[in-house]
């Protein structure tokens, strides 16, 4: 975090006491955008710190206009990537520009511990699950903490629904790599029509661009364990989300619309363009 960021908040307090109307109120909105990103900043720092993979490691953040860059060392670019991945989950956090620079002395000895690889692979998974249910409609909202021991995925915390924990189970299920899901979300009914009228609101308050909503649903595509991604394009217009390309069944077809429709802000789905491989 940064005190210069700090320092402009208080300058910028004092520096409104005397100022004209128009110049105050100039003054009061950079200061409300840079309160907004030390927010953002402690946000991302706090998701580093509890992360057991990444809290060994000092990592400096500086947010700006929706970007977070990402300053200091880690041991692999598997941590490099998940650090990437957790700031992207972040609340008005859009881009990420990754400076972190890999530790030359530990790339030399990672090739001598064979358990070094399955580690930094639940690493993936566990930020690939956790920025899923992160971008769901359905799941974003929801306490969930996530570990993977060995391929295995553990989802622990609680779900509003049956079909919260069911959906949250699924999204898990079907990343690749993940060998097996143990679900042990626990249901609470209490307050779950609040719960729900809250989420609509706040999903209607929130404005989601259709560059998110194409990156999210291209990237949930490519973790897909049961899609090829790569042969899918993605086009979203105002939240209705365009799919063209090619699968290789209808089930493909219609996974591809479920996983489309199932990522906060979109509208709509249109697949009249995905054709099926003969």
């Amino acid at each position: 975090m940064h005190k210069l960021k700090t320092l402009a908040l208080a300058t910028a307090t004092i520096g409104m006491i005397g100022l004209s109307p128009i110049s105050a109120f100039a003054a009061e909105g950079d200061m409300s955008r840079e309160l907004s990103e030390a927010r953002q900043e402690g946000s991302v720092w706090t998701a580093f710190a509890l992360n057991r993979h990444l809290n060994p490691f000092t990592i400096d953040v500086d947010v700006e206009n929706g970007s977070a860059k990402l300053t200091g060392t880690v041991e692999t670019s598997i941590e490099r990537d998940l650090a990437e991945q957790i700031a992207l989950g972040v609340e008005g956090v859009s881009k990420v520009d990754n400076q972190l620079k890999l530790d030359p002395e530990f790339q030399a000895k990672a090739s001598d511990e064979p358990n070094m690889s399955q580690r930094f692979e639940d690493a993936t998974l566990v930020a690939t699950v956790k920025s899923k249910l992160l971008w769901s409609s359905n799941t974003e909202g929801l306490d969930i903490d996530v570990d993977a021991e060995n391929g295995k995925v553990t989802l622990n915390g609680s779900a509003q629904t049956p079909e919260a924990k069911e959906l949250a189970g699924r999204l898990a299920a079907n990343t690749d790599g993940v060998r097996e899901v143990n679900n042990l979300l626990s249901v609470s009914k209490a307050d779950s029509s609040a719960a729900k009228a809250q989420n609509a609101a706040d999903d209607a308050a929130a404005a989601i661009s259709d560059a998110w909503i194409t990156s999210k649903v291209k990237s949930s595509l490519l973790y897909s364990r049961n899609l090829d991604g790569l042969n899918i394009t993605v086009d979203t217009q105002q939240g209705m989300v365009h799919l063209s390309g090619n699968v290789l069944s209808s089930a493909e077809k219609q996974l591809a619309v479920e996983t489309a429709s199932n990522i906060r802000g979109v509208r709509g789905v249109d697949a009249d363009s995905l054709r099926i491989d003969s």
